[in-house]
């Protein structure tokens, strides 16, 4: 493989893993509040791409924009309000079986009003300019989605860090009777951290699929494992851990593929979720839990 073939992969895989990092940011978001493992969130994120689809049939691109990703939020807060809520207080299998439930519902209801057939994502002209780097052709897309990753990244950590809802999350992801009690309202900090896990889901569907060009409704289900691997291979719970997570799974990927391995690009990628459960089960970036006596 020639210095530039390689140069080529590695610049599609970043830009791969960084739209796998904005989805995979939702999990362990929602994991580190809740516990809960989101298991509609890839299907949030499939459905983000069809309210792109019809949006654009609507209005021009910066208009459009800003409608999907509003749909794709709007989509999220009620999913938590309806599904995931009224079991706040109940034992965690249930709401995680609620997660699932969503899941399906999500892709046999898009399979009902869309039907099965791929729909052909809308181009977003700027997005698809080709640009060359001496013997590297590349989308501008390709180019941007790492650096909006790392963009978007850097300023949800200031938010977590520095605002009062982002020490509203970090005190209800420790202990959320105790947040209660100090008059957090746990509700609308639960409600917040979906709308950016959904925010940041929806900009990822838009790098993606912009890249694919197709949607259809189990189009969000392969890419919602992958991303889940990577949260977990970072560390659930650790947002740094799911992007660097995302980033290794996307290079990994696109470099099988690359090499002529594509029908086991899939595989490795749950391969390498075993091995990080067997080897470090609380991931690159993630805490040892300990046990309140």
């Amino acid at each position: 493989m020639s210095a530039t073939t390689f140069a080529q992969h590695l610049l599609t895989g970043i830009s791969l893993g960084g739209a796998y990092a904005l989805i995979a940011i939702g999990y362990t978001m929602v994991y580190g509040i809740l516990r809960l493992i989101n298991f509609a969130h890839g299907d949030i994120f499939m459905i983000s791409g069809y309210f792109m689809i019809f949006a654009m049939a609507s209005f021009p691109w910066f208009i459009a924009i800003p409608v999907a990703l509003i749909g794709t939020v709007i989509l999220g807060v009620v999913i938590e309000k309806a599904a995931y809520k009224p079991l706040r207080s109940a034992p965690r299998m249930s709401i995680m079986i609620s997660a699932i439930g969503v899941s399906y519902l999500l892709e046999n209801l898009a399979t009902y009003l869309f039907t099965a057939i791929p729909k052909a994502y809308p181009e977003i002209p700027f997005l698809k300019k080709i640009l060359t780097f001496g013997g590297i052709t590349t989308s501008l897309v390709t180019l941007l989605t790492p650096v909006l990753t790392v963009v978007l990244v850097v300023l949800l950590m200031q938010l977590i860090n520095h605002t009062k809802i982002g020490m509203a999350m970090r005190a209800v992801s420790k202990d959320t009777e105790a947040s209660r009690l100090m008059g957090i309202k746990v509700d609308n900090t639960i409600s917040m951290t979906f709308i950016i896990g959904c925010l940041l889901a929806g900009i990822g569907a838009i790098l993606y699929f912009t890249d694919r060009m197709t949607v259809y409704p189990y189009s969000g289900s392969l890419p919602g494992l992958k991303c889940f691997v990577a949260a977990v291979l970072g560390g659930i719970g650790s947002i740094p851990g799911a992007v660097i997570g995302g980033f290794i799974i996307g290079i990994c990927e696109t470099f099988l593929v690359a090499l002529g391995y594509s029908t086991f690009s899939d595989a490795f990628t749950f391969l390498l979720l075993i091995i990080i459960l067997l080897v470090r089960p609380t991931g690159l970036f993630g805490e040892a839990a300990t046990d309140k006596v």
